[in-house]
Formats: C-alpha cells, structure tokens, sequence
C-alpha cells in the first residue's frame, strides 16, 4: 500500500500553509494498492481539544491512485488545529501522520495513530505587522563594545565601582579577573554618542534599522539587570542623548528598536533595592514597598524567585497590577514612554518566560502609542508552536508579537554551510517555517547570523566545536587565521548573501560585515576594531559584499515581501526564486568545494532569460532558454544572484 499527502503541495491542501480564522481548507490523500478501503478518515482537532473524525469520499483516479477528500471550515478564533489520516481496509488500519521530524510536507505511514500530526496555524485577519520592518536591514549593536564618542575616550557616569579596559581588549572571562566573583562590570567606554557619529558608516552599509542591547540603568556592562527603565544609563548617555539618537538617526533613514527586559529585573534596582544604592524601598527591604507585589518571595527577604537561579536576577510576578500598569498600560507606562521618545519597536528578551496575558498588554499598550512601533520576540524555536512551562504560546495569532529572532534559520543556514546537511533537509527545514507561519510573521522574522548570544558567524564557519563543546580558556585562545580564515570568509560570505535576499528582515551583529571572530559570551561581544577594520577585512572584502547585498534588497519588494520557493535542491547546491508582481530573481549558491553541473527547471515561473546581477566570483553570464530550462555550472563555495 502507498499512501501520500504533503501538506505544501496545493493537491493535497488548499490553501497551504497558515491561514485566517474561518478559512475552508480541502484536504486529499492518494491511496494506491489498497482494494476499496472500509473507510478513509480526516482526524482533526484544535489544539488541546477533542479528535473529530470526518469521513474523506473517494473523488477520481490518477495513474492508478485513488483520491480521497474532504474540506473543513477552520475554527473563527485563532489557535492551532492538527490533523492526520485513518484508513481501514480489509487487513486493519493504518494511519499517516506528519514526519518524525515534525517538519511538514510529505508524512509517514504508522500503525497506531501518529505520534506527529500535521500542523495548520489559524490566524486573525487583522493580525497586520509593519511595513518598514519587512523591507529593512537591521544591525544589532552592543553598546559599550561599539563606539565611544568622546574624542578623547574618557568613560561617562562617573562610577568608581567598575573595572575600565582599554578598547580592543579582550573582555573578562574569569572570576578572578574580576577579584574571584564575576561580575561582569568590566565596561570599555561605548556609548549612545559613539553610535551618533556613527550613523553616517551604518547609512553607507544599508542599514536602516538599530537594535540596540539594553540602555537603561543597570549594574552590569550587558545592562539585562535592569535597575531603572525610566532612565538610560549615565555610562551610555542621558534621555536628552537618546533623543538625539532617534532624531539623528531618523535623518539617515535609521530607525531605534530597543531591548525590552521585563521578566525580570537587577537585585541592585531601584524595585529590589538589595544593596541599598537607589533613593527607594525596594521589595527585599520591606513588605510595605510599593514594589513588594513585583516579586515572588518563598521566604522574605532572602529566598525569592530569580531567573535561572540567579539571585542578581530576581524574577517578576507577572500577575501583579501594579507592575503592569507600570511597565505596560499606565498613561505614561515604561514601553509608551520610549516609543513617544523616539523608539520604533521593542525587541522581548526571553518572552517565552512570559505569559501571553502579559505580551498581550504590552502589545495593546505599544500600539496604541505607534501603531507601526515592531514587537520582536527572544524565542529559539519555531515559535508558531511553541509550548512553555506547559503551555502552547500565543505569539502568531494576531495579538502578541510582529516578529522572533530566527534562530531555526540560523541553524539551517549554518549547517548547510558546512555541508553538514544537503540542500533537500535545508529546504525541509526553511519551508516548513514558510508552512507553520502567518505571512505577516514569515516576512518579519528577525533574521540573526551572530549575536550577544551565540558564537559569532566567522567562527563557526571555520567548522570548529561550538561553544558548548569546549572550555572557555580555549574559547578565549581561539583565533582563525590562513586558508581556515580564507575558506571561513567564503562560507560567512554565502550566509550573508543568502539571508540578505531570503524573506523576512536580515539582522547585521556589529562587526560581522568585517569578519569579526568570537566565540560565546562574552568572546562574541569584542570592541569594534576602528582603528585596524582593514586589517579584519583586507580589501574591505566582507563590508563590499554587505553593501552590494543591501543595496540589492533595497532595490526591489521581491526581495523583502516577494514570494519564495525553491527550484533546485540536490546535494549541497540550493536555488531559489523571488518574485513580486513582474520582478523576479534567483539565487544560486554552492556549498561544496567542488563545482557542480546542474540543471535549473525555471519553467513553471516562466523564466526565459538570467542574466547575472552579483555574486561572490564576479562572473557576468547570461543565460537565455525557450523552455526555461537552463545548464549552468555552479562554481565551488559560490552565490550568484541572477535578474530574470
């Protein structure tokens, strides 16, 4: 018996991939082999509720399969709705569900019901995210490793309680670098001036679009122990600088997105107040505090909730009124203040620790002040099905979040890279992301390479052990250099090429368009190398590359908003097409080291011509085919962007 459904093929599904509450989607399986079943059943059910069993009538024939079908009227409120397919015949029952990788597409064959089903994501027809978003490029920026903007590079705030470096040092990793406690209260001096002067080098890149890491007051140099968000930090600048930096930014066509730090705050703030360092009664001083209802104490004042259990980070009580109105729906709450200030958008660290009630009012509170501000998740998975401490999250549906930072993609990219997956699992894993999310989110995802977070892209590129697979002194003795660095250069030079004209928004991480290197926390997080930038790219090799990428997007909505499919997918060469309205491009990258000859079928799209617009040989070709059909020959660890 064969039997076949794939959930991206129209055939089978109709329409494919997330849809709008109230949709009629058809479904079809193809049983071959089989007699005249007993009985062919759709088995769906929304998210957490009850099977309902539909019965699928045989329909027609095709070379010899039969196919059965059904349609369903998707429920009018959004959520997810999971189904997969019961055939009883004359020798039992057999079931097919979703893969065992749970990405979409073709299923499998089971003989108890699937332990995968397939997944449709019902969305509200409303749910819109913004336009500037989708069509920009966006550079991550932190902080104090960027830019110092007083010429002569003395550090702002005044503070006597931090270890200063000199810039280009490499930041502290050991306890007893910082006296035998770490305290990561090593600072090299950036601030919201250096980025002011800047604005002009992030215009000339493409960028359009700051992220910047935490700004407010705060103890630490990564500032996620938040000890006031109705201030910046006096080490980064003042509001006045910050208004300065929207304003200026704005000029150069640059918007501010900030990172918001709201699921938990410093023990050394001015809501905990455990040192005593802030004018307030704090939560661990006293029950009387008007922060008290803030936190989670098991045993006052000295046993709280904390964030991974780290009592320097202890946790927020959600629940409480007093905090919501604060941070989110008072008149002049934290997440309005800064967007009438100037930001554009606010970037969730760990949302997934925070209950949808929760991002549900910030999100009312952010859009009633800009209805255009972005909302961008911390979430590491495929957030369209996320489940946290228990339950599924709510972040697609309409009402939460415009985007997540897209580390599934980053993954994907990566290992295609290394050629530790071929094209075919790459495909597999980009559209089922295409499957499983709104057309809104698909084209907003926060497209991130390196991070504060993670290993830095040349690095990995190198095809070295992660993070978590060696001690942090190697990390911190880890350099490429020779044919390593030259080959890591070719491979971070394909990722960048391919998520620049891939949907949804690429996000630069400073230094990454020179080549930076670095391995974890806090390797990743190296000063900006001002002074030798051509040493780090010789031949301003990787920034060229960069603003041809950027200024490629930017020339056309079929390389933000346009529709994406694959057209060639074997061993470790990948293509794929984008089209808006008339305007068409397709990109072809190879990751093996040796080249390939392929054959690119482009007739369904109607492709006649390709002529070479970009690519990292600099080879002008142009290729014309009556059936759209083409023969090329993919050059070793190559991109090349063609114009049909």
């Amino acid at each position: 018996m064969e039997i076949e459904h794939n959930s991206r093929q129209r055939f089978f599904r109709k329409p494919c991939g997330a849809v709008t509450c109230g949709t009629r989607v058809r479904f079809r399986i193809s049983i071959y082999g089989a007699g005249i079943p007993r009985s062919v059943r759709l088995v769906y059910k929304r998210d957490g509720g009850e099977d309902i069993y539909a019965d699928m009538p045989y329909v027609f024939s095709v070379l010899g399969s039969s196919i059965y079908e059904k349609a369903v009227i998707m429920p009018e409120t959004a959520g997810l709705v999971w189904y997969y397919f019961e055939i009883a015949t004359d020798s039992g029952v057999v079931y097919y569900g979703n893969n065992s990788e749970n990405l979409g597409g073709k299923g499998d064959i089971s003989f108890n019901p699937p332990s995968h089903s397939f997944q449709i994501t019902v969305y509200n027809e409303e749910y819109k995210t913004p336009d500037w978003f989708k069509e920009g490029i966006a550079y991550q920026i932190f902080p104090d490793r960027f830019y110092n903007g007083n010429e002569d590079g003395s550090f702002l705030g005044n503070r006597t309680d931090i270890i200063k470096r000199g810039w280009g040092e490499q930041p502290f990793y050991k306890a007893e670098q910082f006296g035998g406690e770490y305290k990561s209260n090593d600072f090299f001096g950036g601030n919201l001036k250096g980025i002011i002067k800047k604005l002009p080098y992030l215009e000339d890149l493409g960028i359009t679009m700051i992220y910047l890491n935490p700004i407010f007051r705060a103890a630490s140099n990564h500032k996620y122990d938040t000890g006031s968000y109705e201030e910046i930090d006096p080490m980064f600048g003042d509001e006045e600088t910050f208004r300065e930096l929207c304003t200026e930014a704005k000029k150069h066509g640059i918007r501010i997105i900030l990172d918001g730090v709201f699921n938990h705050t410093g023990d050394d703030s001015q809501y905990f107040n455990k040192y005593g360092n802030y004018d307030s009664v704090g939560a661990f001083q006293s029950k009387d505090s008007p922060y008290y209802s803030w936190f989670r104490f098991m045993d006052f004042p000295n046993v709280y909730e904390s964030w991974w259990g780290m009592t320097t980070l202890p946790q927020v009580e959600e629940r409480s009124e007093a905090l919501r109105e604060y941070l989110l729906s008072g008149k002049d709450a934290i997440v309005k203040k800064w967007i009438r200030l100037g930001a554009s958008g606010w970037r969730l660290d760990v949302v997934d620790e925070l209950p949808d009630f929760f991002v549900k009012e910030l999100r009312k509170g952010v859009k009633e002040v800009n209805p255009e501000a972005v909302i961008i998740g911390e979430v590491w998975e495929d957030a369209s099905n996320k489940t946290a401490y228990g339950e599924r999250r709510e972040y697609f549906y309409g009402d939460e979040l415009d985007s997540v930072m897209n580390y599934p993609l980053r993954n994907a990219l990566i290992d295609f890279a290394l050629c530790r997956i071929d094209a075919f699992e790459f495909n597999r894993r980009i559209m089922s992301l295409k499957e499983n999310y709104p057309a809104p989110a698909f084209y907003s995802l926060l497209n991130i390479i390196s991070s504060h977070d993670v290993e830095r892209v040349m690095t990995l590129m190198g095809g070295v052990p992660t993070r978590h697979e060696v001690d942090r002194e190697h990390q911190a003795h880890f350099k490429l250099d020779g044919y390593t660095l030259d080959v890591a250069r070719q491979r971070a030079k394909l990722i960048y090429g391919m998520v620049m004209m891939m949907p949804g928004v690429p996000c630069i991480f400073y230094g990454d368009e020179l080549g930076m290197q670095g391995y974890g926390d806090p390797f990743c997080r190296a000063c900006f190398p001002w002074d030798n930038m051509d040493d780090v790219d010789p031949n301003a090799e990787m920034r060229t590359w960069i603003k041809k990428l950027a200024a490629l997007r930017k020339s056309s909505k079929a390389l933000s908003t346009g529709e994406f499919n694959y057209i060639y997918r074997i061993g470790y060469t990948y293509a794929f097409i984008r089209q808006y309205e008339n305007d068409k491009f397709v990109v072809l990258v190879n990751c093996d080291r040796t080249a390939k000859d392929i054959r690119l079928d482009a007739a369904r799209y109607g492709i006649t011509k390709l002529e070479t617009l970009t690519g990292t040989d600099n080879i002008d070709s142009q290729y014309e085919s009556a059936d759209g059909i083409f023969y090329m020959k993919a050059q070793p660890c190559s991109m090349t962007i063609f114009k049909a």
